[in-house]
């Protein structure tokens, strides 16, 4: 087989998909196995291909953990993107929780393990601690721009002090219930609603 490497050069449409493929497997076998229990051949079984064209896009497990990170940072990105003042926020965080708790076929968002298991790992990783801090610091910025951003651009026209405060609160928000759909996957979405239009509309206050 004549797949690209995941090197310097830039993948094709199918190197792409491939490494796509790959990430979205160990992602999968993460959850169910923990990042140090889970083995490249794990991935290679649930990608469905051999361990040595996995070896070609990632020298080692550790590699393909930073991927994921780094594919997560960017579809964070690419979501936020698509969020300003006309969106609804209740609504587009009890999709995430949903997600969080029932992932998609594709893994295209981390679900709530993934999460814990991420956070764990840096604190014993350098370079997952390092990979998840340069995260962090992408998307409070881009989240911190949007809310200072004016109404007349889609924006929330928050000073630069008070949108970082409650970006700090909101990220706290998120994360909390990340850690939520990880203990109580089926709560009622209804009731998560309700609670959180008690306090998430207060956010996005100027």
């Amino acid at each position: 087989m004549n797949d690209e490497t995941s090197d310097d050069k830039p993948l094709s449409g199918r190197a792409k998909a491939q490494r796509e493929r790959i990430l979205a497997a160990a992602q999968h076998c993460f959850v169910k196995f923990g990042f140090h229990a889970a083995s490249m051949s794990n991935i290679a079984d649930e990608a469905g291909m051999s361990a040595g064209l996995i070896y070609r896009y990632f020298p080692n497990k550790s590699a393909i953990v930073l991927a994921i990170i780094e594919r997560q940072t960017d579809i964070e990105l690419e979501d936020m993107r698509e969020f300003s003042a006309a969106t609804d926020p209740v609504e587009a965080i009890v999709e995430c929780f949903a997600t969080w708790s029932r992932p998609t076929p594709d893994m295209r968002m981390m679900n709530a393990a993934l999460f814990l298991e991420t956070c764990a790992e840096s604190t014993r990783d350098d370079a997952v601690a390092q990979a998840t801090r340069t995260a962090d610091r992408i998307g409070m910025d881009a989240f911190q721009e949007l809310l200072t951003k004016p109404a007349s651009e889609g924006g929330f026209g928050m000073s630069p002090e008070l949108a970082q405060r409650r970006a700090l609160a909101f990220l706290c928000l998120i994360e909390g219930l990340a850690v939520r759909a990880a203990r109580d996957p089926d709560l009622d979405l209804g009731q998560l609603r309700d609670a959180l239009r008690d306090v998430v509309p207060r956010l996005f206050q100027p």
